[in-house]
């Protein structure tokens, strides 16, 4: 092999590294704008570098799981029951619930996601045992209870009007409320609210204003109520 083919071989292999160098820079993954990597970090931690406005956070029908008169935390959390990160972030949740009991409000928006065929009719059920009182009844049991419905490609209404026979509401009246263009509505404007705050999948979890990283664990969560508890 001469000197003019070994140099040019060197050439084209210097060229296609260049080549394959320049595709994968242009075709890597950028961080969306609710990604870890995208966020400002804010004081004590929270992923969001300012507080969410709080009437898009809260608002007058907002459902509690836990209310204070005068509290100065408020834990909002946009779910989706069919949603396996949330039946991951559930404990967690709970633990949050029991041990800062008396102390914060604790707010659940609906915000089920598409791709779920039974999160609306799921969200539409827990919204229906609400008009009755059973809001963390049936909140707590559509997470213990995700793996024998979720994941469904079939509507599983009739599952979830199982559920409020066994909590004892009135059947008829759950089934009207949960099957009506009212209850949808109430669904509806809660996912449109977490939409214009920008929240694009679940849980997603906002303390006293301020969004959390995704899966946010008991101990962050705990300092940042802790922050707010003594402010």
């Amino acid at each position: 092999m001469n000197q003019n083919t070994t140099f040019t071989l060197v050439m084209l292999t210097v060229l296609g590294l260049l080549v394959g160098t320049l595709v994968y820079l242009s075709n890597r993954p950028q961080d969306s704008p609710g990604s870890a990597g995208a966020s400002a970090a804010a004081p004590g931690g929270q992923a969001s570098p300012s507080p969410a406005p709080a009437e898009l956070l809260v608002r007058e029908d907002s459902r509690y799981l836990d209310r204070v008169e005068g509290a100065p935390v408020t834990v909002v959390e946009f779910l989706d029951f069919e949603c396996e990160a949330c039946r991951a972030q559930f404990p967690v949740m709970e633990r949050i619930r029991e041990d800062y009991e008396g102390r914060i409000d604790f707010v659940v928006r609906y915000f089920p996601l598409p791709g779920h065929t039974n999160s609306e009719p799921a969200a539409a059920a827990v919204e229906a045992a609400a008009r009755q009182g059973a809001l963390e009844e049936m909140y707590a049991l559509m997470y213990e209870t995700q793996a024998e419905w979720g994941e469904s490609q079939e509507d599983r209404s009739e599952v979830f009007v199982g559920f409020a026979e066994e909590l004892g509401l009135d059947v008829g009246e759950f089934t009207a409320d949960m099957e009506s263009q009212e209850v949808a509505d109430r669904v509806r404007a809660d996912f449109d609210d977490g939409v214009a705050l920008g929240v694009q999948g679940t849980p997603t979890i906002f303390v006293n204003g301020y969004r959390t990283p995704s899966m946010p664990t008991y101990e962050m969560l705990a300092s940042l109520i802790d922050a707010g508890l003594a402010e």
